[in-house]
């Protein structure tokens, strides 16, 4: 599983322990990459997760304001309704970016991994 993935679903359990969704984050990333700040601070995969919390898509955390970047919330939810159609996307996250870019050339920051593995685990609000 991605590094990112599993900071993912470690928040969220997080969360649904009483944490907030930026904290959960934060503490997460940490047990994941201790030591390593620039992976535990890495805006794109925290910003797809806090945007799906933000509109309450994740099971057990409430709608809020929790994103500073809305270009990464947006991919995120595209992301998710592209896996709503299809899914097998949820199993290729290059593929599933490649279907949110729609042909523009952006390199993705694990943003897709993120919303897969919470899809892939029923956190997803549907």
């Amino acid at each position: 599983m991605n590094k990112y993935a599993e900071i993912a679903i470690k928040a969220a359990d997080l969360c649904r322990s009483g944490a907030a969704p930026r904290d959960a984050w934060q503490k997460a990333a940490s047990e994941v990459f201790p030591g390593k700040q620039a992976s535990q601070d890495k805006v794109c995969p925290r910003s797809a997760f806090l945007g799906l919390a933000e509109e309450g898509l994740i099971q057990g955390i409430p709608k809020g304001s929790y994103v500073r970047s809305p270009d990464n919330k947006r991919y995120a939810m595209e992301a998710l309704s592209m896996i709503k159609g299809n899914p097998a996307l949820a199993e290729k996250p290059d593929e599933l970016w490649e279907v949110v870019m729609a042909g523009e050339k952006k390199q993705h920051n694990n943003q897709m991994h993120v919303v897969s593995a919470l899809w892939k685990r029923g956190d997803i609000v549907t």
